[in-house]
């Protein structure tokens, strides 16, 4: 009689479930160990993916892209080429155009709305670190168009207002002089240096400047605005590195400081402050509350209307 080998097909053993664990410091360390072994799986998976496609060489398949967000992006008649000549006759017009072509120098006025608290204090500070040629006034209760003849007197470039709201910095109106034009942002995230972890020690060399993401003509015109408040000629050997990542519509800003451990590989030090930024109008002309005219203005029920729909 013929013996057949029979497969036994090997149990799986269930995994645990967290959440009927009653203790809740057991629970939680539960759930950590939980997450470093998905990671140490998704690592090893990763790892041996890259292997098999080294194997492969020319052969391997293509690398798949996952579908995002911003992938998905509704197409915006206002995105535009850098080297389109229409955008560089209006960018050579513009209110910037004399700090692109040289013939003026970064001067920044940074203040705040009345009576800031030790936070917001704090943070203009460390906003003067990152800044170059840039000065703290306090504004002991003057109205910012009053402000705006004295910072011109003065012969600043740019007027930096911070202000609060709970003893939070939560906005920012930025204002090229002379002539405009003014940004008002929405202010959130913020964190000081001090709260950084590992953060590193800030040098007085001029930072490099990044700008990612800045696509549309609002977007050009952003991204503009933010270049102009830097030095022409930043100092590489200092190796510092502001960096303004516009990603939906949302401006993360960056600050770090960069070394070279090998001909391929760079690490990162973050400075600090980090903060976020919402465009919420952009006025042309100085600031102007009553009698401004404004290009743009983000209107949440009205533009809001799609995720995929972006302006800068």
């Amino acid at each position: 009689m013929a013996s057949s080998e029979v497969s036994m097909a090997v149990p799986e053993i269930p995994k645990p479930n967290i959440s009927s664990i009653k203790n809740k410091q057991l629970r939680n360390a539960a759930y950590r160990k939980l997450k470093i072994e998905k990671r140490k799986e998704k690592m090893k998976d990763k790892k041996k993916k890259k292997k098999e496609a080294e194997a492969l060489g020319d052969q391997a398949p293509p690398k798949q892209v996952p579908k995002t967000i911003e992938s998905m992006r509704v197409h915006d008649e206002t995105m535009v080429n850098a080297q389109d000549e229409e955008v560089m006759k209006d960018e050579a017009q513009d209110e910037m155009s004399t700090y692109f072509r040289r013939e003026s120098t970064p001067k920044i006025l940074i203040t705040t709305s009345d009576r800031p608290c030790s936070r917001t204090n704090k943070f203009c500070k460390e906003l003067k670190k990152c800044f170059p040629n840039s000065e703290i006034y306090y504004r002991r209760g003057l109205d910012l168009k009053k402000i705006i003849p004295q910072a011109l007197s003065k012969d600043f470039t740019d007027l930096m207002v911070i202000n609060e709201n709970h003893k939070q910095p939560n906005g920012l109106v930025l204002t090229h002089l002379p002539d405009g034009p003014t940004s008002h942002f929405k202010m959130s995230n913020v964190k000081l240096a001090t709260e950084i972890k590992r953060v590193g020690e800030m040098t007085g060399h001029q930072p490099e400047v990044i700008l990612n993401n800045f696509n549309t003509r609002l977007g050009h015109s952003v991204g503009r605005m933010f270049a102009s408040l830097f030095p022409h000629d930043p100092q590489f050997n200092g190796r510092r590195v502001v960096t303004f990542h516009n990603q939906r519509d949302f401006i993360f800003f960056r600050h770090h400081r960069y070394v070279f451990r090998n001909a391929k590989k760079a690490g990162l030090q973050e400075l600090g402050p980090r903060f976020t930024l919402k465009l919420r109008s952009l006025q042309k002309g100085t600031f102007d509350s009553k009698y401004g005219e404004y290009e743009w203005i983000h209107k949440r029920h009205e533009m809001d209307t799609s995720r995929r729909k972006f302006f800068l």
